[in-house]
């Protein structure tokens, strides 16, 4: 199934290349991005305090997603379920308390 899907993709792909339209000006090469206006130099250096908010934000909610299953099967787990929900949000706390003793959740310096 998946080489059949691959194939699909990959014939696809080569028969649109040969087949459309190749017709390239100006304004078709611009750089467009949801109806503004391009100006200035797009590879500008954004400050390394939004990457680690962004990153930060990925591992926390990856983390909650877990506490879905745990939160519908909490019955069947039992009380060994809940020492480990237990110590898996302590664990959480940890890196909580550690990313703000950091300051990495601080805008300005």
């Amino acid at each position: 199934m998946f080489l059949l899907a691959a194939g699909f993709v990959a014939v696809t792909m080569v028969v649109t290349h040969w087949l459309g339209p190749k017709r390239k000006t100006k304004v078709k090469l611009e750089s467009f991005e949801c109806g503004i206006e391009p100006r200035g130099n797009a590879r500008q250096a954004f400050p390394i305090k939004y990457f680690l908010v962004a990153i930060l934000f990925v591992l926390f909610d990856v983390e909650v997603i877990f506490m879905y299953p745990w939160a519908v099967n909490f019955k069947e787990f039992g009380v060994t379920g809940f020492i480990e929900m237990i110590v898996f949000i302590g664990l959480l706390l940890v890196g909580f308390f550690y990313i703000i003793r950091k300051k990495a959740l601080e805008w300005e310096d």
